[in-house]
């Protein structure tokens, strides 16, 4: 397959004269009523800081301009990667994850150094950051026009759950307690059922890559009932001892219940999160961020179901800073793909939220 990018990539998100002005981790899908919409973690100082929420935006016009970006989950803590999944007529889910007044302390400390920030964690209290902390989530039932409450669920992935062809409501991710410590005593990776009323139900756990990191994955059901899952994968320190930011793929033949062994998909370095979307004739598009110079968003094909992959098409390259990724697509009315994703266009400029229009020519 080769694949043809149609103009440049916009800024849809960005948030300019404002110290609140660092967009990341978006993800992008169309609504039962015919809109798109994206969704990030918006109005933010930077990569870790309290102050940011989880926000959503709308286009009306096949992605050619989108609605100035309206919060959704907006917690006293750092609300992060923002994902969304329409589902049965009306309904529509957005979840995010934070963490501790700690970690944003020390990152704070030894990065930032802002009284500001330090001033604002001192006002959230033990019973505030009790209230929220994890992985959280928000259901519409009017197509994203308003929200219910705001749950939690023990897993957190930055794109957020799938819908299988049954109904069900199914959240593969890692496993949420307000640091980034992997747990001693259970699964890191595990699946969760979402149910109507909002209630989790775990369903099963897939096996971490042993010596490596194993996070943020994306599940999607393929034409032939398979989950398929992609899963980042890091870790290591040089190019001799493991050092690896990559994808791996692991299958379920019974709706998450069980899962195979994870296999390495991409090189070691090939680039990852990744988001899975299933086209009508049953192809999978994989989108993944590529953090290696000069720093690009790429996309794989899959025809078969997930089995093989024509890995490393890029629809985006930004030469500027490794800090980028996270993209979603979402297949356009003429048949074209809009991929969101987030990125710097300038080194010392905050990042946004960016939109790509590309089509597949074969």
């Amino acid at each position: 397959m080769k694949v043809e990018r149609l103009g440049d990539a916009r800024v849809i998100m960005k948030n300019e004269g404002s110290r609140h002005n660092y967009f990341g981790w978006s993800t992008v899908t169309r609504l039962q009523n015919g809109k798109i919409a994206a969704v990030a973690s918006g109005y933010r100082l930077g990569h870790v800081c309290p102050f940011g929420k989880a926000v959503i935006s709308y286009s009306e016009d096949e992605g050619e301009s989108f609605t100035v970006p309206a919060p959704v989950i907006d917690t006293v803590l750092d609300d992060r990667d923002a994902g969304i999944l329409a589902f049965g007529d009306k309904s529509v889910m957005v979840t995010s994850f934070n963490n501790t007044r700690t970690f944003q302390r020390n990152y704070n400390n030894t990065y930032v150094r802002s009284p500001y920030v330090e001033g604002y964690l001192n006002g959230i209290t033990d019973e505030e950051e009790v209230a929220v902390l994890g992985s959280t989530f928000r259901i519409s039932n009017d197509c994203g026009v308003t929200f219910g409450e705001v749950k939690r669920c023990p897993v957190s992935s930055p794109h957020g759950p799938c819908v299988l062809s049954d109904g069900t409501v199914l959240w593969v991710g890692w496993l949420c307690t307000g640091d980034y410590r992997e747990p001693e005593d259970e699964p890191f990776l595990q699946a969760y059922r979402v149910n109507p009323d909002g209630t989790c139900e775990y369903v099963g756990s897939i096996e971490s890559v042993p010596t490596l990191r194993s996070e943020e994955p994306y599940a999607v059901e393929a034409a032939d009932g398979t989950v398929i899952c992609h899963i980042r994968v890091q870790g290591g320190g040089g190019l001799t001892d493991g050092r690896k930011f990559t994808l791996y793929q692991t299958e379920s033949h019974d709706q998450g219940k069980t899962w195979t062994k994870p296999h390495q998909i991409l090189s070691d370095f090939g680039g990852a999160p990744a988001h899975i979307l299933r086209l009508a004739d049953g192809t999978l598009i994989s989108s993944y961020g590529y953090r290696e110079a000069p720093y690009a968003i790429r996309v794989m094909f899959s025809k078969d179901n997930g089995k093989t992959w024509d890995t490393d098409h890029e629809i985006y390259v930004n030469g500027v800073h490794a800090d980028l990724g996270y993209p979603s697509t979402v297949q356009l009315k003429n048949g074209d793909f809009l991929t969101v994703f987030y990125a710097h266009e300038k080194p010392d400029a905050p990042a946004v939220i960016l939109a790509q229009k590309w089509r597949i020519a074969e």
